[in-house]
Order: C-alpha cells, then structure tokens, then sequence
C-alpha cells in the first residue's frame, strides 16, 4: 500500500497528461507559455476569487503576501504553532516576529480563541504591531474563518489563508483559497492537487494586490521584464507543470468525492479505537490526510507497518519547539493542546486511488 499513490494517478491520467506535456514540448514556451495563463483563470474560477496569480512554491506564495502587506520590522504577524515550518519562517524572513497560537482541540486548526488572546497579549505588551494572521487549512479543513475573520476585523489585521491542505475543502459552499484578504496554495506532489514538481499560487479579489503579485513574482517588473519598478523575487510556475495541473484539476471534483468516501470508511472503522478527525456542520474537507490521535502512537505504528500499511506524522514537533525560534521563548505549558497533538497525532494511507 502506499501512502500517497502518485503513480496510480498518473497511470489513469496518463494519456491527458502526457498530450499537455507534448503539446509545451512542441511550442516551446516553457516559461510562462499560455498554459499557466490558462491553469490560473480555471484555478480562480473554481475557487471562486477574481485573480489567481502562480508561481514557484507554496513557500514563495507566502512569502509574496509579507511583501505584498509590506510585513516588516516591529510587525507581528500571528500563525498556529501546529504547522509546518514555511508557516512561520516567511514571517521570520520579512523581519517581522511570528506569534504563536494554540490549537482548536477537535479540528486540530488554529484556535480562535487563543488568536484573540494572543492579539490582546501583543498589544498589552507594546512591543510589536499586529498586522496580520496566516491561517492553515490543516489536513483538509478550512480553519474556522467565521470567527477569524471577525476578530482579523475588529483589531485591523490581514488574513492570509494557507490552503494547501486545504484546497478542494469548503464552508458552507464557499471553497478553501477565497477566505481572508489573499490566500496560498501549494502544488507539492503530495498535497490534494499536486504537480510533477514545485509549484503554487496565490488567490485574491483585490485588484491592487494582484497587480503587486504579478510584479513581486517576476523582479519587481513594470510593464515588461527589463522594467523593475521595485525589488521581487524570481517565482514562476513552469508551463510544463502547469500543464500537468490542468488535466490535475479537471479530475479533480471526483477525486474529492472518492476521498471523502475513503474517509467516512475510516471513520467508520476506527470510532472507538482513535480519537477520528471532526468536521464541523456545513464544513466539507478534502481530505489532505486522514489523522487520527492515539494514546499509543508508537505501537500503534508499529502494528500497521508490520501489516504493510504506511503512516506518516504531521506534525512531530511544534513551532514553538523548533530551534529556530528558540530565542522567542515560548513553552509547552503555554501552548497545551498543540503540543499534546504533536505526541499523539499521525496520519493513515489517503489519495483518490485506494480501490473503492
């Protein structure tokens, strides 16, 4: 069994697949050819935002939103400590300080609760200025944007929401990537909608921040390449995973339909023996992965390997356990339920290929 079978995709997408990589190898235009122009209009109408702007990695999208909010010096900028680390080091890399919030105890997402609490510690204490909050859509579900947006609202900060667990997932009809000001993705293989390589890209309605994406990505470009109006980065998506992408998302819909059926076997297979994930009424989750808390992890695994059954944990260790950022001197006291997950989470076999 594998944990994320890519080569079973590919083989029933194969010869789509391999006609879009024909028809780029053909043109020839292998650095922003007409398909990524294609993949980011068919991306932003299924999300349903006015502008998807692409672009190398789902780090470098993040990356973009802290240029684009020009997050700097003095700036805190709010994020969950259960993540992975690109979550907090673009934070850190813009100069700015992240702080660290709990988790939700059933959905494993940011907890909004904490987020106010923290945003009133920051202010309390005077030192930095809160200007901004990166939510994750961990292992499929939308975080609770509701509530983030309304305390995002009432002390003035961005939301920026990272979906590249998350995409596919949706609230109350309202797909993952149009939540908060701009939102990410990534199109590492292993996440729900995957290319061949490195890929992302950022969601927005604000005309004007498209405008300073599609510039940050390619140098700070004006109105064409060799006009640099400001200091960017070099962050484009290549044609030929763009390419991939578009046969990617057009099976897509029915990927998540048999995900989502992979999941409510699971559920129904292990309640009772695993505290199973929750989602809550009028949520839908794409199902990223399928994560379960035990109180026996270790032997647990054990078991399934030795059955040949993969699993994964996501994640082992918090950020604010990383020696990365040490120095902010954060405990686990302070951050209960997070670091409790990281001892008890991992993740069971889940892609749209499992047989059903």
């Amino acid at each position: 069994m594998q944990f994320i079978d890519l080569a079973a995709q590919y083989q029933h997408l194969k010869q789509r697949i391999d006609k879009r990589i024909q028809t780029v190898l053909d043109h020839g235009h292998y650095i922003m050819g007409p398909e990524v122009e294609e993949l980011e209009q068919q991306l932003a109408a299924y999300v349903g935002v006015k502008h998807c702007i692409s672009c190398a990695n789902g780090t470098d999208a993040l990356q973009l939103t802290m240029m684009v909010l020009d997050i700097k010096s003095g700036d805190a900028v709010f994020c969950p400590t259960f993540t992975f680390f690109a979550t907090a080091e673009v934070i850190a890399y813009a100069g700015a300080t992240p702080v660290f919030v709990d988790s939700d105890e059933r959905t494993f997402n940011i907890s909004p609760q904490d987020f106010e609490k923290r945003i009133q510690a920051v202010i309390a204490e005077g030192k930095l200025t809160p200007k901004a909050i990166i939510a994750v859509d961990l292992f499929g579900l939308p975080a609770n944007y509701p509530e983030l947006e309304v305390i995002a609202n009432k002390y003035g900060l961005k939301l920026i929401e990272d979906a590249a667990q998350g995409f596919g997932g949706e609230i109350n009809g309202k797909r993952a990537g149009s939540f908060g000001d701009m939102a990410t993705t990534s199109f590492f293989p292993a996440k729900p909608l995957g290319c061949y390589g490195d890929g992302g890209a950022i969601f927005t309605n604000n005309d004007d921040y498209a405008a300073l994406f599609r510039s940050y990505r390619v140098h700070g470009k004006g109105k064409d390449k060799y006009d640099n109006i400001r200091i960017g980065v070099n962050s484009r998506l290549d044609t030929i995973q763009a390419a991939i992408l578009l046969e990617k998302l057009a099976e897509f819909p029915k990927e998540l339909i048999v995900r989502n059926k992979a999941a409510a076997r699971y559920t129904e297979t292990l309640a009772g023996k695993y505290t199973i994930p929750f989602v809550p009424q009028g949520y839908l989750s794409s199902w990223a992965q399928y994560t379960v808390i035990s109180e026996n992890r270790d032997v647990d695994m054990a078991n399934y390997k030795a059955q040949g059954v993969p699993t994964m944990i996501y994640y082992g260790t918090c950020m604010h356990q990383q020696t990365a950022f040490s120095a902010l001197g954060y405990s686990d006291a302070e951050l209960p339920v997070a670091s409790r997950l990281c001892k008890q989470v991992f993740s069971l076999p889940m892609h749209p290929y499992m047989g059903l």
